[in-house]
């Protein structure tokens, strides 16, 4: 058996506008994210089997351990170009990023899984080969697997560095709301296609907590008392570099993280 663990890190969004909407139905964006030190944990293990088999298994009670978990669209997709015969492929997965939180928790895991096949089985794919791989995945995958900061374009899948900063990150979220991409999208598009409040739209440093602020009720109390706070990604978690968040009933806080220069990394 082989076996490798990997360390898959959060991201924040320092910025994010939201420059048209494309014909294949997403949105082409223009955004400097960041990876933080707020982790998941991958175990993988290879085994001999009778078949080609992929088994999920993990802490969480709010993902699938199935075929609708990134991590296992992510091994499906490795071993697309590569098979591997019969191999039994476990994932144990240790959540500690919020679900649906606009902290890139699927996408990191994905990303992950990617980076610790390749390197079990001796690194197959090239970097700019396993950067295609995240791209054909999903918008956050390729700036978690680099990690550091990134300015970003296109769904998010087009990287370019920029300078990185040490600097301390503090988290909220309200306890129990996530927020789909989708969702957040969707709503935006409502609101340029209808023209509605479009002044505001320059007080925020994130487009689409523009687009679904007045909607929730927990976001908009965050965004009332931190006046630094900014929505990362499509919510709901909000970040601040300048101040600390208070502990309060129903929100989970986190104020001792910090920037990271790497993205998924061998443990």
């Amino acid at each position: 058996m082989k076996s490798i663990k990997v360390q898959c890190p959060a991201k924040i969004n320092l910025t994010l506008k939201v420059v048209n909407k494309r014909p294949d139905g997403y949105h082409n964006i223009d955004s400097i994210m960041q990876t933080i030190n707020l982790y998941d944990y991958l175990t993988i293990s290879v085994s001999t089997s009778t078949k080609f088999e992929i088994e999920l298994s993990g802490n969480s009670p709010e993902i699938p351990y199935d075929n609708r978990n990134l991590v296992y669209k992510a091994a499906e997709l490795f071993f697309k170009n590569y098979p591997a015969g019969s191999q039994k492929i476990c994932i144990n997965i240790e959540k500690n990023i919020p679900i649906a939180a606009g902290l890139a928790g699927g996408s990191t895991d994905a990303a992950g899984t990617l980076y610790g096949l390749n390197k079990i089985y001796n690194e197959v794919y090239s970097t700019s080969e396993l950067h295609e791989l995240c791209a054909k995945l999903g918008s956050d995958l390729n700036v978690c697997l680099t990690g550091g900061c990134l300015k970003t374009s296109g769904r998010g899948e087009i990287i370019v560095p920029v300078e990185y900063k040490s600097y301390n990150v503090r988290l909220i979220k309200p306890v129990g709301l996530g927020i789909s991409a989708k969702e957040a999208y969707t709503k935006f598009s409502s609101k340029i296609e209808n023209n509605e409040d479009l002044d505001s739209r320059n007080e925020y440093v994130n487009d689409l907590e523009w687009a679904i602020i007045n909607d929730y009720p927990r976001l908009k109390h965050i965004k009332e008392k931190y006046k630094t706070s900014v929505m990362t990604g499509s919510g709901s978690t909000y970040f601040s570099l300048e101040e600390d968040f208070a502990s309060e009933e129903r929100y989970w806080v986190n104020n001792t993280l910090h920037t990271t220069e790497f993205g998924v990394s061998v443990c």
